[in-house]
């Protein structure tokens, strides 16, 4: 939505696919979702966000065969400060300067700026999901682009919408011959 702040304290829907919709992630089986190890690695970097962003909470959350479904919750609690930073990939200097704030000079490989806990708008939080996951996936060989330019939000304003999108993403798996992200 134009004009919005999305570190909004809020609760946010938000989906992410695969590009060209492959499915490389696991498939269906019994309407229950069978993850490969490539889905594990989706799995387990969702379900690390809030290690990582101290102000975020997960919801209901599931990956399917192409794509991610999960609710995301921003509070106003940001507790993390540079002492309690984790040494893992997603809390490492961005050496342009614009993910954590400050400046570098890539050139004589100087930085500035502190370690600060990253960025927690949504679009920060997809993007550091899907910069781990693709690190990771690569790493085992996978060579070939695996997410989609962007990704779908929705703002959920209110616990009808809630109910409704958490029963979505719940009952996914059953419903995956007749999704719009259905890939045979």
């Amino acid at each position: 939505m134009k004009g919005y702040d999305y570190s909004n304290a809020g609760m946010y829907f938000v989906t992410i696919c695969v590009q060209n919709h492959r499915c490389l992630f696991g498939k269906i089986v019994a309407s229950k979702m069978i993850l490969n190890e490539y889905g594990q690695i989706v799995y387990n970097e969702w379900a690390k966000t809030p290690e990582i962003r101290s102000n975020v909470q997960l919801d209901e959350f599931v990956v399917m065969p192409n794509h991610v479904h999960g609710i995301i919750v921003i509070t106003n609690d940001v507790s993390h400060t540079p002492d309690d930073q984790r040494d893992t990939p997603h809390n490492q200097r961005d050496t342009r300067g614009d993910t954590f704030g400050g400046v570098c000079d890539t050139f004589g490989g100087v930085c500035d700026t502190p370690l600060r806990s990253p960025s927690n708008t949504v679009g920060a939080i997809v993007r550091g999901y899907k910069s781990a996951v693709t690190k990771q996936l690569n790493q085992m060989g996978f060579a070939e682009s695996i997410w989609q330019r962007n990704y779908w939000e929705n703002i959920i304003r209110d616990d009808q919408s809630y109910q409704r999108i958490a029963t979505y993403i719940i009952n996914n798996p059953m419903n995956w011959n007749d999704d719009k992200f259905y890939m045979p």
